[in-house]
């Protein structure tokens, strides 16, 4: 009999597994058609070489090296690298991954809370919103949100390992406790609360700790507690280094506002606010957007006083009802606790909040519905028949609310279109627009865009910039001068604007001037290779090539793979007549970049001048093999054949 009721647990655990594979499927199998976002996946693949190289030796060590996109994070770019490595630059594959990723934490977190807590239904339901819910649209839908589907499953690994220790508590499973909390850091540090969630499932529902005899005292045993406090210390070793390099990393990226730009009660009312907006788009989730502005100091006091209200009065209930109904403080405090680093009381960014924050935390949130309705409902006759009905309707209405939602993410165009849409005064919204319809060629639309973004922030430096690279692109040289002048007059340090600026005044002919912005971009960033590289071609039009090639190998030291610098070097060495140097960086130049069709015909005209005849012949013609209508390769290849007639007669 008992075996017969054990099969029947596992064939019903079987199909809720295939339910939810099949379901996320059906909201999210849209992504397969999806293309990258001009918003972080630019950063972390599109126009990331190190990614795109594939998994290398080189690209290992740089992973667990850089500090790039503000985060130490190198579990992160090893699973773009793969990515690139499998797909290439196909984004489908990329989306594929973080899909995949979001169904294995669904699966896992139905295994984990129907083992801890032996309740099938409810742990399904809990696994079925983590599924379905439209906040965690962002964290599968994007695919520079990978940190977040990654690091969340050695999460859920590191539950899973902690309920087998608990079990049997030895050294060998306490060390897979700490490797995965380890490796879910090196995706995120989200995971930084880690220790305190495992603490919560020793109060409900692993148990281990309970309320002693006497009836005067609702304290914990104090040797247990200790004992537990104590067996999550040597976790708080790889959290507190996760937690040091993020910070670092943050500092540098010049993403982390000091206490003197953002005050400490900014901080709080944001906080409180936002801990209860993400309540309130839980329940409701509607008006959803990639970004949400910081308010900066301007939220309205009765909604601080609300909110800071409505999370002491749960904390309050929950706290006071835990003898009765444990999970509701437990899936209370996972809530607020998993949201901490994130909440803004350390403030990284200009968002006040993020939907993407809500992956983890909000499986504290589902714990409360799932065993919370099913408490409120134990009395009635018809409870099961309600509560299945109940749950059908909520997961079928989240589930619709997510397919429509995640439709916002095929391009960079619909999604910061939908931020517009669903917020209020979005100037990055409005900038990233106007990015996105530039990339597209869409130059007149761009400008609108990005003058909005103005218009609601007149100091929005990266918007003055892009618009006046848009001008500039329009021929309206002098409007771009305008828009470079006004940045320049806000941020006189800023290399990436003198660049630019100098740019408009080359293509005006005004080399001079152009020139000094050039240096001041060097001087204020001797490593910008771009400066470097622009300005050694002003020096080539002055005539002044000496200068010139100092600039070009500044250009290749700062990026060793500027095929464009390598190329124009090795032209003013062909001028030269330093044929072996110049060969050597035409090489270089293939190497880098194989269907440089320039470098194939100057390679051959070195060929031809040394007498080498077929060998020149064959890079000629992979310049025609690379570009048909290429004239220059064209005539030289007539001129071979020329010389081949003459020495036939």
């Amino acid at each position: 009999m008992h075996q017969f009721i054990d099969i029947k647990r596992h064939q019903k655990i079987l199909t809720i597994y295939l339910l939810l594979i099949l379901t996320i499927l059906v909201a999210y199998w849209q992504v397969k058609d999806f293309n990258f976002v001009g918003f972080d996946d630019e950063l972390y693949i599109t126009e990331n070489s190190h990614t795109q190289a594939g998994l290398t030796i080189k690209g290992i060590v740089w992973a667990f090296e850089t500090f790039r996109a503000g985060n130490w994070h190198p579990l992160t770019w090893l699973s773009h690298m793969l990515d690139c490595e499998l797909y290439g630059l196909n984004p489908m594959g990329h989306h594929w991954t973080n899909l995949l990723f979001h169904i294995a934490n669904t699966i896992l977190l139905f295994f984990i809370f129907q083992k801890m807590t032996g309740a099938i239904w409810k742990s399904a339901f809990v696994a079925a919103l983590f599924a379905l819910h439209p906040l965690h649209v962002e964290s599968v839908a994007w695919v520079a949100e990978r940190k977040d589907v990654l690091s969340t499953f050695f999460g859920m690994l590191t539950i899973l390992a902690y309920i087998r220790y608990v079990k049997k508590r030895n050294f060998l499973r306490y060390s897979l406790i700490f490797i995965f909390l380890s490796l879910g850091l090196m995706a995120k540090p989200m995971l930084v609360t880690m220790p305190f969630v495992l603490l919560l499932l020793d109060f409900w529902p692993l148990e281990r700790l309970k309320y002693c005899s006497n009836s005067q005292s609702s304290n914990f045993q104090s040797l247990n507690l200790s004992r537990l406090f104590l067996e999550k210390v040597p976790l708080f070793i790889p959290v507190a280094i996760s937690s040091v390099l993020t910070i670092f990393a943050q500092k540098e990226a010049g993403a982390l506002y000091s206490f003197e730009s953002l005050a400490v009660k900014t901080r709080i009312a944001n906080a409180f606010v936002s801990y209860a907006s993400y309540i309130v788009k839980t329940v409701w989730p509607q008006n959803l957007a990639i970004f949400y502005p910081h308010s900066f100091g301007m939220l309205s006091l009765c909604y601080v006083f609300l909110a800071g209200f409505a999370i002491a009065g749960i904390s309050f209930f929950s706290i006071r009802s835990f003898k009765q109904r444990p999970y509701v403080a437990v899936g209370w405090f996972w809530y607020l606790g998993t949201l901490i680093p994130v909440i803004g009381l350390i403030q990284v960014g200009a968002q006040g909040m993020a939907d993407r924050y809500t992956y983890i935390p909000l499986i504290g949130l589902f714990i409360m519905l799932a065993w919370g309705i099913s408490d409120l409902l134990k009395k009635w006759h018809y409870r099961k028949t309600v509560l299945a009905v109940c749950a059908i309707i909520l997961l079928f209405t989240f589930s619709t609310r997510s397919y429509f939602q995640i439709r916002h993410w095929e391009n960079s165009a619909a999604v910061f279109k939908n931020a517009i849409q669903t917020t209020k005064n979005n100037w990055l919204a409005y900038r990233e627009l106007g990015l996105a319809l530039m990339r597209d060629g869409k130059l007149d639309d761009a400008v609108f865009y990005y003058k909005k973004a103005l218009q609601i922030r007149p100091n929005y430096l990266t918007a003055l910039d892009n618009l006046g690279m848009t001008l500039h692109r329009l021929g309206r040289f002098e409007e771009a001068l305008f828009y470079y002048s006004k940045a320049l007059k806000i941020d006189q340090k800023d290399a990436g604007i003198h660049n630019n600026t100098a740019n408009v005044l080359t293509a005006i002919g005004k080399l001079e001037k152009a020139v000094q912005h050039y240096k001041k971009a060097i001087l204020i960033d001797p490593e910008f290779a771009d400066a470097n590289y622009n300005l050694a071609n002003v020096l080539v039009t002055q005539e002044k090539l000496d200068k010139a090639i100092l600039y070009y190998e500044s250009a290749i030291k700062n990026d060793s793979e500027y095929s464009d610098a390598y190329y124009n070097l090795g032209c003013i060495l062909l001028k030269k007549k330093e044929y072996k140097k110049a060969l050597a960086h035409f090489a270089e130049v293939i190497k880098i970049k194989p269907d440089y069709k320039q470098a194939y015909n100057q390679i051959g005209i070195i060929l031809l001048q040394r007498g080498k005849i077929k060998k020149a012949e064959k890079f000629f013609s992979k310049a025609v093999q690379i570009d048909s209508g290429y004239k220059d390769a064209i005539n030289n290849l007539l001129l071979i054949k020329k010389m081949f007639e003459q020495d036939e007669k």
